[in-house]
């Protein structure tokens, strides 16, 4: 009887023990959960090597390529204008695959965007892809998602930390330039180190460019991914004192109100050094025919020259 309680005893101490264990492990989830991700937030960096940087690759460069040689499907990801699956490569490394459009488009602006100091996305437009599980798709954006990378939000166009700043107008001017009309706050994110501790950084990106180098128009004329629009599409509407005025119809207009001369003399100085053969990179990346290449870069030349006119512009 004694020998029958020792084990029983036993039992519930080995109960217990296990209970507060996997009562400990949900407090530490739950922690890392709340983690609060503070530091100091970056949306521009100064771009000393703007003249060799390879538009080709992009932010991730050579080594952050995706390993093509096994592309698994793991689930679809809802919501926005294009069909999106979160897959995982040959190395095991986790993508979201953009598929149609807006693809060429997203890669092309990312260039565009890090060519001159924006914090951006790590992607990488790949020809033809076959992703296990779902079938073989053309022209597929492959965006990274370290593991290391936590996504916390999204930022406001109107009310975040660079509010005034040249960074910000300058962003802004590059949305008109690539013709934007999609620049809504759901397309923005904030990415943090995971569990980085106070005093990292916060780096606010915008997320999605897809409705990009086409016309911005009205709800029912706007295009996206659509050179021929976009290379007769007007850029620049007035210059009135220091105030410049664009043409832009898309989705909040009334964040163009503000933009200066000053505005373009800052972001000019950067787009200025990008050679040709750079600019025509950023749509090789995508996968542009070789004609719309030259389209394509040949307008964006055009526009980088009218704000490089605007911004010898004297100001009293």
């Amino acid at each position: 009887m004694r020998k029958s309680k020792i084990t029983l005893l036993a039992m519930l101490s080995i109960v217990l023990l296990a209970a507060a264990t996997l009562t400990g492990l949900a407090q530490d989830d739950k922690v890392k959960k709340n983690h609060t991700y503070t530091g100091t937030p970056v949306l521009w960096r100064e771009p000393v090597d703007v003249e060799s940087r390879n538009l080709l690759l992009g932010a991730g460069g050579e080594t952050m390529k995706p390993d093509l040689s096994r592309v698994k499907f793991i689930e679809e990801k809802k919501g926005g204008y294009s069909r999106k699956y979160r897959v995982h490569d040959g190395a095991g490394n986790e993508w979201i695959a953009k598929i149609g459009k807006e693809a060429q488009t997203d890669t092309a602006a990312n260039r565009l965007l890090w060519a001159v100091g924006y914090e951006t996305e790590i992607a990488y437009l790949v020809p033809s892809l076959t992703i296990i599980g779902k079938g073989t798709f053309e022209n597929v954006r492959l965006e990274a998602r370290p593991k290391d990378v936590k996504r916390i939000g999204e930022w406001n166009w109107e009310d975040n930390p660079f509010n005034g700043t040249r960074h910000l107008q300058g962003l802004k001017i590059m949305m008109a330039l690539i013709n934007n009309w999609d620049m809504k706050n759901s397309n923005n994110e904030i990415l943090a180190v995971r569990d980085q501790p106070i005093g990292g950084e916060l780096r606010y990106i915008i997320s999605d460019l897809g409705a990009t180098f086409g016309k911005t128009g009205g709800v029912f004329s706007r295009s996206r991914n659509k050179p021929n629009d976009y290379v007769k599409a007007d850029f620049i509407k007035s210059v009135n004192g220091n105030a410049v005025d664009f043409h832009y119809s898309g989705k909040n207009k009334k964040l163009f109100d503000n933009l200066t001369v000053e505005d373009i003399k800052w972001i000019t100085t950067w787009l200025s050094r990008l050679s040709d053969e750079q600019i025509k990179d950023a749509f090789r990346a995508a996968n542009y025919a070789p004609e719309e290449v030259e389209w394509l870069a040949e307008e964006v030349r055009e526009r980088i020259e009218a704000l490089t006119k605007i911004s010898a512009t004297s100001v009293d």
